[in-house]
């Protein structure tokens, strides 16, 4: 996948800060003391310390404390959250360093990464429907996490609708253009293998998962003179709470911390929250192509406008009541704006055309709760039925 990084992704390799070292040497520390039987790692002691080991190095002591931590993490779940959350965080370090700690795209089937072949998905989804919902999840999260609560928007889909659920695991770290390219080609193959002929296709991104999916339909058309097939079969495509207009992380990244929240054992990566990466560069502007040559993380990308073939719903939640104030002014869901997640820009080359008939504000709710909300589910059921 090295080839395919674009320079958001690389440039990430080489902003890792001196703050951002001593991170990574707390993150160690406080990994170590998470587990029960931690590894012989050497102490790593003060940040003075830390800032003279490098970031291979400290990454290396962190991919040993995980592996120790495996027994101590009931099964896996809660060390694939960490994981997730680390390449939300320095994704593209991970990526162009070749870390064994990089998250390589795949589609998953409870928890299990999916060889695209026929044969084998026939084995694994022994009653696949010609109804295809792929979902792509949030920035530091992973296709585990669409349970949330007792509910998975995709599982109620499955029996209500007769979809047929299938789940992107990807490093969110990388450039949303990135990723994009990367699941145009990977979306071409689930679509030639898939074991019945392809009736309806939709696509469910939640938060940066909406923005990867444009990118991907995007750059799958260009590609369509090449022989790719699926950008023009997508009949439905969901974004849940997708900052559309970018979302107003602080420079910081603290804002990022509502999505390490819904993680176990993740807390020490909140040590990390200096790092900036190209997927969480790509969320704050609203990036879906990559950034201009040269930018530094502070220069939108050229917008893309949303795809003629497709139905194209938008869900916005708010924290607050519903009232009668104008959109623009309603509290958003404690990451996205209202606004941003309905498309909506004051230049008319920015703003994204939703149909006012596909697009809704869920009140009370916010940026996790969009994955258990019954109301959320309620829109859903209505509008791929």
């Amino acid at each position: 996948m090295t080839q395919l990084l674009q320079a958001a992704d690389l440039r990430g390799a080489a902003r890792l800060s001196t703050e951002a070292v001593a991170g990574l040497a707390g993150l160690v520390e406080a990994m170590r003391s998470r587990v029960a039987t931690p590894p012989q790692l050497p102490m790593l002691g003060r940040a003075a310390a830390a800032n003279e080991a490098s970031a291979e190095t400290l990454l290396g002591w962190l991919a040993a404390a995980l592996a120790a931590a495996d027994p101590h993490l009931h099964g896996g779940p809660e060390r694939e959250a960490i994981l997730a959350a680390l390449n939300g965080l320095l994704g593209d370090h991970l990526a162009a360093t070749r870390s064994p700690l990089a998250i390589p795209m795949a589609f998953r089937h409870s928890g299990g990464s999916l060889l695209l072949d026929r044969y084998e998905l026939r084995s694994h989804y022994a009653g696949a429907t010609p109804r295809v919902l792929v979902l792509l999840h949030e920035l530091c999260m992973n296709d585990l996490q669409w349970q949330q609560a007792g509910h998975d928007h995709g599982e109620a889909l499955a029996r209500e609708l007769g979809y047929t659920p299938v789940y992107l695991h990807y490093n969110s770290g990388l450039s949303v253009s990135t990723n994009g390219r990367i699941l145009a080609q990977m979306m071409e193959r689930l679509y030639d293998v898939w074991p019945v002929p392809v009736g309806r296709l939709a696509m469910m991104g939640h938060g940066m998962g909406g923005l990867v999916a444009r990118s991907a339909i995007h750059h799958g058309a260009l590609l369509q003179r090449g022989g790719l097939r699926w950008p023009g079969r997508v009949n439905d495509l969901v974004c849940l709470g997708t900052p559309h207009q970018g979302a107003p992380l602080g420079r910081a990244g603290q804002d990022v911390d509502l999505l390490l929240g819904a993680a176990p054992y993740a807390a020490p990566l909140a040590r990390l929250g200096k790092l900036r990466s190209a997927g969480i560069n790509d969320l704050r502007l609203g990036n879906v192509l990559s950034a201009p040559s040269g930018d530094d993380g502070t220069q939108r990308a050229g917008q893309v406008g949303l795809p003629g073939a497709t139905r194209c719903f938008a869900v916005a939640a708010s924290l607050g009541p519903a009232t009668g104030q104008p959109k623009a002014r309603l509290p958003g869901d404690g990451l996205v704006p209202v606004p941003s997640a309905l498309g909506q820009h004051g230049d008319a080359d920015c703003h994204l055309d939703f149909d006012p008939e596909l697009q809704a504000i869920v009140p009370d709710t916010g940026h996790l709760e969009l994955l258990s909300s019954p109301q959320v589910y309620g829109l859903l059921r209505l509008w791929l039925a």
